[in-house]
């Protein structure tokens, strides 16, 4: 209903900008209509000044702000994403949807947090562990090649197929921030804000550490050495 509403009430401004973007195609002026519509609505639904200051008051606690704006695990982790107006920035999260074939479906970023546009995204980032623990949000201090620190959240949710016969869409959602603001989350208590952290990558094919045991493909800025009479976890030597 609210997505309804801003498409009325917001006609002539949602036009305006998609006027200003001059898309080639029809179809992305009609995608990106809808997705300012829904960014309306989220607005709607979930003030910014309200929604900001009961954040700080949760400590950014996902599952009791969305009993408190009545939405769902995946519209607060998103609208958390977007808190950043010149005079009241919230913190600088990133949020993605992903599937169960690693798919990105959505993605927004506050944050310096690189995501994987071609190929599969790292395998070290929790949002894919998040399958198999579903119903429970995995937390973890992950670090980036350029040696930036992540708070990183991640948790599996499920929506209907739409009928019996249709099996239930899964995916993780992910919602991180850099690790100077972990003060102002729940989700670190417990966590050992000094151990070692998970080091991650953005991308198989662009990452930069050559020691991963986790790597699916070699970088594309390296030779590659596949000795004949040694076996190691990974099965070929990075030049």
């Amino acid at each position: 209903m609210a997505h309804q509403l801003a498409l009325i009430c917001f006609a002539d401004l949602i036009e305006e900008e998609l006027a200003r973007a001059d898309f080639e195609l029809s179809a992305a002026t009609d995608v990106c209509r809808i997705g300012l519509a829904n960014y309306a609505a989220g607005a709607i639904l979930m003030p910014y000044r309200r929604f900001l200051d009961a954040a700080r008051e949760l400590r950014h606690d996902v599952d009791q702000m969305r009993k408190r704006f009545n939405a769902s695990f995946e519209q607060v982790c998103h609208r958390l994403s977007t808190l950043q107006r010149p005079g009241w920035r919230g913190v600088p999260f990133y949020f993605a949807r992903v599937d169960m074939a690693g798919n990105i479906t959505k993605r927004h970023s506050a944050t310096r947090f690189q995501f994987a546009r071609f190929g599969g995204a790292c395998p070290l980032w929790n949002v894919h562990e998040a399958f198999s623990a579903p119903d429970r949000i995995l937390v973890n201090l992950s670090e980036m090649p350029d040696g930036s620190r992540y708070i990183c959240i991640a948790k599996s949710v499920a929506k209907a197929g739409g009928s019996y016969l249709e099996p239930d869409r899964r995916y993780a959602l992910g919602l991180g921030c850099e690790i100077e603001h972990a003060d102002q989350l729940v989700y670190t208590a417990g966590l050992d804000l000094n151990g070692p952290p998970i080091r991650m990558g953005v991308s198989c094919r662009i990452c930069e550490r050559l020691d991963c045991k986790q790597r699916a493909f070699p970088p594309i800025d390296r030779t590659l050495r596949v000795p004949q009479n040694e076996r190691d976890v990974i099965p070929y030597a990075l030049g």
